[in-house]
């Protein structure tokens, strides 16, 4: 069995003998070759252009046995396509070129052809995807709107007073006309994904929590749905939606084929909890990757260990690899899922 056969019969929760494994942001500072580009290159030249893009795409798949490569980009792409450019602060942290606030700003947003804008990422996907071939899935992602919304409104990352929670409390009209621009291009980017060759997307609610749980269904995931019912038919979606595995039902209602976990909840519980027919992901303290590889290996098979006989499990973290990750530590993660029968 190949690894994209793995990744894939995984996802149509069958039976394995071992997990598939892929890692959230498993490209990245970590890597002393990534760095080596980063000397020469910016992040936004480097997700910019197609060949850079696959080369960071593809390091960790040179290094690691791993069972998916993750296309290299950032959600952000999106709010720049629609007009909003994004950096990175040299002091750390993201910065929107300006914060979206008012109905003529949002009005402003260019809405149509958003997958011709981003077809960098399109021309990157068909590159790795020749790169790697039928042995190894390819997955891309996107950032969900109300995650990308929280961006956007906040002119960078959001605070412990959301501007995008005031938006949806104060002015519902024009919170559903920023979520309905922001879902149609989320449609059009991940059909573009789909149409490239990748073999499964996954969207990214990393601010789920700024939500409060009565609201979540009507802030974010009644977009998500719309999103997911706009794909392709059964085409497999992966949804992480940060600080809300309680809500499963609701998660489970989006039509996602897989759910993923962050590191704070029992995944073997959860996977006892959601139907058999949808497959989970995760769900490793990504802080144990900075520690030492007794820890790491030991922490791996306790989770491995908790969810054995559970059909339709993918390895991963439960969040990004950090830039503090040691690349001793992710060989070990890898080997020992590789390992583990």
């Amino acid at each position: 069995m190949t690894s994209r056969e793995r990744f894939l019969a995984a996802l149509a929760c069958q039976p394995l003998d071992r997990p598939p494994v892929w890692l959230m942001r498993q490209a990245g500072r970590y890597l002393p070759e990534y760095r080596a580009m980063k000397e020469k290159h910016s992040f936004v030249e480097m997700v910019r252009t197609p060949e850079l893009a696959t080369e960071v795409t593809l390091q960790p798949l040179r290094r690691f046995p791993l069972d998916a490569a993750i296309i290299f980009s950032d959600i952000l792409v999106i709010p720049e396509a629609l007009g909003q450019p994004y950096r990175f602060k040299e002091t750390g942290g993201i910065e929107m070129e300006y914060a979206l606030r008012s109905s003529e700003q949002i009005s402003r947003l260019r809405s149509k052809g958003v997958h011709q804008r981003l077809d960098y990422v399109a021309q990157a996907l068909a590159r790795t995807r020749s790169e790697l071939g039928n042995a190894t899935a390819l997955l891309g992602f996107c950032g969900t709107p109300w995650t990308l919304g929280s961006y956007m409104t906040q002119g960078g990352s959001p605070t412990e007073s959301p501007a995008i929670l005031e938006l949806f409390q104060k002015d519902r009209p024009l919170f559903n006309q920023l979520m309905g621009i922001l879902t149609s291009a989320c449609i059009d980017y991940l059909k573009m994904q789909i149409d490239a060759g990748a073999d499964a997307v996954q969207l990214f609610d990393s601010w789920a929590s700024l939500s409060p749980d009565k609201d979540y269904g009507e802030a974010s995931l009644r977009w998500v749905q719309e999103i997911i019912e706009a794909l392709p038919s059964s085409f497999p979606v992966i949804l992480f939606a940060k600080g809300k595995a309680h809500q499963r039902k609701a998660l489970v209602q989006t039509g996602a084929r897989v759910i993923s976990y962050d590191w704070s909840v029992n995944l073997a519980q959860e996977r006892k909890l959601v139907p058999a027919s949808i497959a989970v992901q995760g769900n490793l303290d990504p802080e144990i990757l900075t520690m030492d590889q007794e820890t790491t290996q030991m922490r791996t098979l306790e989770l491995l260990e908790s969810m054995r006989g559970h059909a339709g499990y993918i390895f991963n973290l439960g969040h990004g690899l950090t830039p503090k990750a040691k690349v001793e530590n992710v060989q070990t993660l890898v080997e020992t899922v590789c390992n583990f029968k």
